[in-house]
């Protein structure tokens, strides 16, 4: 009928901006799987974190299912989400960033499968973002699953460039075309 359900019972249309924010963050997690077992092959020790990653994209699809407008209290209280997943990611991209040579230009995917799976994963992060800002701007919402996804595609950035370093693969630098 081209309806489905909230986590609230109530139905909206499939195009309904909850539903594509959710389908993002679906695809997120499945780029993130992706990365994750190009990342195991090479024995990173990040993937567990990547695991955990996956898991409290989980909770942020809860709480993106559960709009406020229509939410009972227990709801709410349920799928809530915590500025603390924020402040872990922002400990894991200070512990990369520590050991990465500082960026001189502009780099463009690459670095290795495990890196160039990061960067798209970063990407689809940024849409996932961008799908879920709306939602939080209408009450929709906790922000802190907006600041979540944006700190997470900078994470995935950072890990992006560890890990093609750990792997000794060069990051192709972006040159302008001649005119």
């Amino acid at each position: 009928q081209g309806f489905s359900s909230a986590f609230t019972g109530e139905r909206r249309p499939k195009g309904d901006r909850i539903f594509e924010a959710l389908g993002a963050t679906d695809e997120l997690s499945s780029a993130i799987g992706l990365a994750g077992e190009f990342s195991s092959e090479k024995g990173h020790t990040f993937v567990e974190q990547l695991h955990k990653v996956q898991c409290m994209l989980q909770d942020v699809g809860s709480n993106i299912a559960t709009p406020r407008s229509s939410a009972r209290e227990a709801h709410l209280k349920r799928t809530s989400f915590s500025e603390k997943p924020v402040l872990e990611l922002e400990q894991w991209i200070d512990s990369y960033s520590e050991q990465l040579p500082p960026l001189r230009a502009f780099i463009l995917p690459s670095g290795g499968k495990s890196s160039a799976a990061l960067h798209f994963s970063r990407a689809v992060c940024r849409r996932a973002e961008r799908c879920v800002v709306p939602l939080v701007q209408a009450g929709e919402a906790d922000p802190n699953v907006a600041k979540y996804l944006n700190r997470l595609s900078d994470y995935l950035f950072v890990l992006a460039r560890y890990a093609a370093m750990k792997e000794g693969k060069e990051e192709k630098i972006y040159i302008k075309p001649e005119p």
